[in-house]
This record gives structure tokens, sequence and C-alpha cells, in this order.
């Protein structure tokens, strides 16, 4: 019985795992407007450091490609990706990662939930 519970426990472990690997699935922020997060996205620049989904020009390589960030499991390598989060860093990522090259953004809350609902849509390579 030992054995059957610690593997029943170690299989339950791997699939948490593999789940987390593979990030949350969609992320959803009631009340944010993607539409409005693309056009706040194109006039305050952030594809001249940044490769963006929707915005053909300019294609930054600086800050990477943004393609697939709304289902990569962490924003910029180190932190969750939760709409809380994100929508933070959007706005002001010094105050998360201050050794990270992105400027704090000149954006109130709802425009930055809106910037993270649209890269929320950007979740295939």
């Amino acid at each position: 019985m030992r054995i059957l519970g610690v593997s029943l426990a170690a299989a339950c472990l791997t699939g948490l795992v593999a789940c987390a690997e593979q990030g949350q699935g969609p992320r959803v922020l009631a009340g944010a407007d993607p539409s409005n997060g693309l056009e706040l996205i194109r006039t305050h620049g952030c594809a001249a450091c940044h490769s963006i989904p929707g915005v053909a020009w300019p294609q930054g390589r600086t800050g990477g490609s943004l393609a697939g960030v709304g289902a990569r499991p962490l924003i910029a390598g180190r932190l969750p990706n939760q709409p809380e989060i994100m929508t933070a860093f959007v706005r002001d990522a010094p105050s998360l990662l201050p050794d990270g090259g992105m400027p704090p953004m000149p954006l109130t809350e709802a425009q930055a939930r809106d910037v993270a609902a649209y890269l929320y849509t950007l979740d295939d390579d």
C-alpha cells in the first residue's frame, strides 16, 4: 500500500509540474479592452524595443518578441505570469525588476490593464 501511495503522489506532482510549465491558459482581465491596449502599445512606442504581433513597424529587438507572451509561465523570465503582475509590470517594470531594461511607462492603471489584456491575446508563438 505504501508503494502505491508514493507512486500516486509522484504521479500527481508530475502532473502539477507539467501544468505549471504550460502556463495557466488564457488569462482574462475583466473590464479591460484589448483593442485599446493594442492602440496604446502603438502610440507609446512599445515596438521600438519589442517585436509585437499586430504592430507592423517598428520591429524592435532589444526587449525581445512578445509573440506568445500570453502562454508563457513567466514574465521577463522571472515573474509569475498573472494578470495583476502583468499589469504592474507593463506600468512600472523597474519597481518589480530593478535590474531589467524596461522603463516605467506613462500609463494609468486602466490603460495598463488594457495593454495586459492585449498581451494575453498573444497566446501562441
